[in-house]
C-alpha cells in the first residue's frame, strides 16, 4: 500500500493531445476545473518521464480544452513529441478542501468496506456522467464469473464516510 499512497500524491490535471501551430504550443485535454485551475500552477511534471515543464502561458481553446506554451518547448517538433504526455502536480500543491469535498486522487486506492466493516474491495476509479460522481470498486477477491467491479454513487446515502484509509459504503449499496 505505501507505493499506492505515493502514486496518489501526484494528481493528473491535463494531457497533451498534440502540437498547435509552429512555435511550440500544445493542445491540452483538461481533467480539472478548466483553464483557471491549470493556470494556478507554474510548473508540471510529465507523468511518463518525470520531466519538469514550466508553464509560460495558457488559454482556452473555446472547445473545453486549452492551448499552452512551456518554456522548455520551442518548436512544433518538440511539441509533437509531448503528444500523450500527462501533466501532473503534487497533491500538496492543490488548494485545501472544504468539509465534504475531495479530490478524485484521494479516493482512488482506498479500501472499500460496508458500515459493519465487511471488506468489499478497492476504489479503482471515479466517474461522472452528469448527475454526481460514481465510485467504481474492484471486488476483493474478484469472482471467477460475473462482474469484477461495481459502482456506487458518491452520495451521503451510499457513501457514509471516508478518510485517508477507507471508504465506508452503506450495506444496501454493496454488491455481492
Amino acid at each position: 500500500m505505501p507505493e499506492q499512497r505515493d502514486a496518489r500524491r501526484m494528481v493528473e490535471l491535463a494531457a497533451v493531445t498534440g502540437a498547435h501551430g509552429v512555435a511550440g504550443e500544445v493542445r491540452l485535454k483538461l481533467f480539472g476545473e478548466g483553464v483557471e485551475a491549470l493556470s494556478a500552477h507554474a510548473s508540471f511534471n510529465a507523468k511518463e518521464t518525470g520531466r519538469a515543464l514550466t508553464l509560460k502561458k495558457v488559454r482556452s481553446d473555446n472547445k473545453g480544452g486549452a492551448i499552452a506554451r512551456f518554456a522548455e518547448i520551442s518548436n512544433r517538433n518538440e511539441a509533437e513529441k509531448l503528444r500523450g504526455t500527462v501533466l501532473t502536480v503534487s497533491r500538496d500543491d492543490l488548494p485545501a478542501l472544504g468539509e465534504g469535498e475531495y479530490y478524485h486522487a484521494d479516493l482512488i486506492g482506498l479500501t472499500a468496506t460496508t458500515e459493519s466493516g465487511e471488506p468489499l474491495g478497492t476504489v479503482i476509479a471515479i466517474e461522472n456522467f452528469g448527475a454526481t460522481d460514481i465510485v467504481e470498486i474492484e471486488k476483493a477477491p474478484p469472482p471467477e464469473k460475473g462482474q469484477k467491479t461495481f459502482m456506487v454513487p458518491m452520495t451521503p446515502q451510499a457513501v457514509i464516510e471516508w478518510d485517508a484509509e477507507r471508504l465506508v459504503i452503506a450495506t444496501e449499496f454493496a454488491e455481492d
